[in-house]
């Protein structure tokens, strides 16, 4: 079972993945799965405001979904970071900025009004306009299968700094991902092995028990608390 998300959009900049939005009427728990991005997170709950950055999961973690609630979310795309917050620093955890207003927090010593789904795409821009969000080429080459003239060793080394992961495990995680994700809408596991490009089930049980905590009979299944937000990845 998934978190049911209300609406998701593709964005026009470089620097987003995704931009998401999804409410609760009641609160249940769910397990926060493994992902290799990082995002912010617009938090709408008991009157109060307040936006968060998530960074990158390694494993997969217990939370509380509280009732009545409303979120939106915006993931950004390897090699996208936060100078002054890189993601590496906020590996398997978060930080909530200070709220500077009812509809307003503080960054960089500046006010910044919290976006909405519609105007996110603004918002990010603004963000890149004033240096406050930047992309690092090296990561961009390398997710993309282009590096040129740079040696591994120098691509790794940007790569962990920009995104606090190695390569390895980032394709790992999204590996996970994209077979949860088939498994869930029904592909059957020989084909979820073939797929995701894993050796045998062996091999794709043991990934998805990692990053997923889940069997891949269980996912195929809808067996066990819900996953966080699940969308197809390459």
């Amino acid at each position: 079972m998934l978190i049911p998300i209300d609406d998701d959009r593709p964005s026009d900049s470089p620097f987003v993945k995704l931009i998401w939005r999804t409410h609760s009427e009641r609160g249940s728990d769910f397990t926060s799965i493994a992902m290799s991005d990082w995002e912010m997170v617009i938090t709408r709950l008991q009157g109060q405001t307040f936006l968060s950055v998530r960074g990158p999961e390694t494993r997969p973690t217990l939370w509380q979904c509280p009732a009545e609630g409303e979120w939106l979310g915006i993931r950004f795309n390897p090699g996208t970071f936060m100078p002054q917050l890189p993601p590496s620093a906020l590996v398997d955890g978060f930080l909530t900025l200070p709220n500077a207003s009812e509809t307003s927090f503080r960054l960089d010593g500046a006010s910044w009004n919290f976006p909405d789904f519609e105007n996110a795409d603004f918002f990010v821009h603004r963000l890149v306009r004033e240096g406050l969000l930047v992309r690092e080429p090296v990561v961009d080459a390398a997710v993309s299968g282009q590096l040129r003239d740079v040696s591994n060793r120098t691509a790794r080394r940007h790569f962990v700094r920009t995104t606090g992961l190695t390569p390895r495990t980032a394709a790992q995680i999204e590996r996970a991902r994209h077979a949860a994700t088939l498994l869930s809408r029904g592909t059957s596991i020989p084909d979820a092995v073939y797929e995701a490009g894993y050796f045998d089930q062996p091999h794709l049980t043991r990934s998805l028990k990692r990053y997923i905590d889940r069997t891949p009979a269980q996912l195929a299944n809808g067996h066990g608390l819900p996953l966080s937000y699940l969308y197809k990845t390459p």
